[in-house]
């Protein structure tokens, strides 16, 4: 053990494995951080939601940082709440408990983009009767428009932007367009300035109200934008990678430790045991695990423990038995190990003493090397459709992408956020195993 420190103090002479060190350790910030304030309930109940949980989230944003790269600037979602703004909401109450209830709903508009979508949420409080609402859109050039008057239930979803009437009064244009255009402007030119909906209300009893919730969709939502369920990508991102390390990391443990102890078994005892180990060794290395991954995943369970167990376990008797065993075979025949079997060293303590200790420095890069590659086989599942249906991972945002025709629609935000993650992770443990390898393998150490 001493001798392995005094190797691992040997990393900073290298400067591709302190960089590669500090890359893990950012992926390891970013996991801890994921778990500690989104926790896992959250995680998933955020990103199972879809539309119910994110309904003020625009569809299909780019990132906020893409306003850096622009000379246009594009507008973030814009939301007035006269519930959170009682500033916004006067009433006026007359006999019998009726009452007139006026909400204006003002914000500024500096950007040179139109929004993506326009809607208003209303709700209504009464016992009887539903409160009445007429609307009015105000622009900053003094032209109105009175949009359709409705009914106000407990809930009411009105969609600005799908409303025929509304696309007629403003000329046969979007209402996100025509409703924000210039007017006379050919193309369509954003009008910069101070709008208002004005919510003209009126309640018939007396404990009824009326409140009103403005959504003005934008095209720019957070570090690394929405997906075609308004959802925020970044909670995927995030999320996946704790996923990708616990996977990629349990799965290296697992199967490098269990192939290393099978292997030293194997070895100590020889003949029928060794036999058997080798046998299993030549037929699973025949068998291709990506395609039994497919078929558990498609036929049996898509549990991303039960596809973690399955990886272990076939990689248990894979190639690296044979370099076990002929690591083995050496140290098997070692002086040191004659000294312990004449003082009357039990089997078990030859095997789990001397034998397995000498190997673990030789092991160490390859460990390391192990964890990106099942990260990626972890993404490469998700990716075809096969990862845990309630867990976010980088894969599974990547498949989204490709199912709805992101590069197409020149959506590439979403493919390159968790595509860069999956390279970033995978170059990391690649420096540092590299490096690793250079110290513990002789033949590779500079002169």
């Amino acid at each position: 053990m001493s001798g392995l420190r005094a190797r691992l103090r040997e990393l900073r002479r290298y400067p591709s494995a302190m960089i590669g060190m500090g890359m893990i350790g950012v992926l390891i910030v970013v996991a801890l951080s994921a778990v500690v304030f989104v926790p896992y309930r959250e995680a998933v109940r955020l990103w199972m939601g879809g539309e119910d949980v994110w309904a003020e989230s625009p569809r299909l944003a780019r990132p906020v940082w893409f306003n850096w790269l622009s000379r246009e600037q594009a507008p973030p979602t814009l939301v007035v709440d006269s519930a959170a703004d009682p500033e916004t909401k006067q009433r006026v109450e007359y006999e019998e408990g009726e009452a007139d209830v006026t909400i204006t709903l003002g914000f500024d508009f500096p950007y040179d983009r139109f929004p993506s979508e326009l809607a208003l949420f209303l709700s209504g409080k009464y016992r009887e009767v539903q409160p009445f609402a007429g609307l009015i859109w105000r622009m900053p050039d003094g032209r109105e428009f009175h949009l359709p008057a409705r009914a106000v239930g407990e809930r009411h979803v009105y969609l600005i932007s799908q409303d025929e009437e509304v696309r007629w009064q403003v000329g046969g244009l979007a209402p996100e367009v025509g409703l924000f255009a210039e007017e006379g402007s050919d193309p369509p030119r954003v009008l910069k300035g101070r709008y208002e909906l004005v919510v003209e209300g009126m309640t018939f009893e007396a404990a009824s109200d009326l409140d009103a919730r403005l959504v003005v969709y934008g095209r720019v939502h957070g570090i690394a934008g929405t997906d075609h369920l308004r959802r925020d990508i970044t909670i995927a991102l995030l999320w996946g990678t704790p996923v990708a390390l616990m996977f990629g990391l349990l799965a290296a443990v697992g199967s490098t430790t269990v192939t290393m102890i099978v292997a030293a078994v194997g070895t100590w005892y020889g003949r029928s045991v060794d036999a058997m180990v080798q046998r299993l060794t030549e037929v699973s290395m025949i068998l291709p695990m990506l395609p039994i991954l497919i078929m558990i995943g498609t036929l049996y369970t898509r549990s991303i423990w039960a596809i973690l167990g399955m990886v272990i376990l076939l990689s248990i008797f894979g190639a690296a038995q044979k370099v076990y065993r002929a690591m083995f075979l050496q140290i098997k025949e070692a002086p040191y190990i004659e000294a312990a079997r004449a003082y009357g060293a039990s089997n078990p303590r030859l095997v789990f003493l001397y034998l397995i200790p000498r190997v673990i420095p030789v092991l160490v890069p390859q460990f390391v090397s192990l964890i990106p590659a099942y990260v990626f086989l972890e993404a490469t599942l998700s990716f075809l459709g096969l990862g845990d249906p309630l867990v976010p991972t980088w894969g599974k945002v990547i498949e989204d992408a490709f199912r709805n025709g992101a590069l197409y629609m020149g959506h590439y935000y979403w493919v390159m956020a968790p595509s860069v993650l999956l390279i970033f992770t995978g170059l990391g443990f690649a420096m540092l195993g590299f490096a690793l390898d250079r110290i513990f393998n002789p033949r590779l150490r500079e002169q």
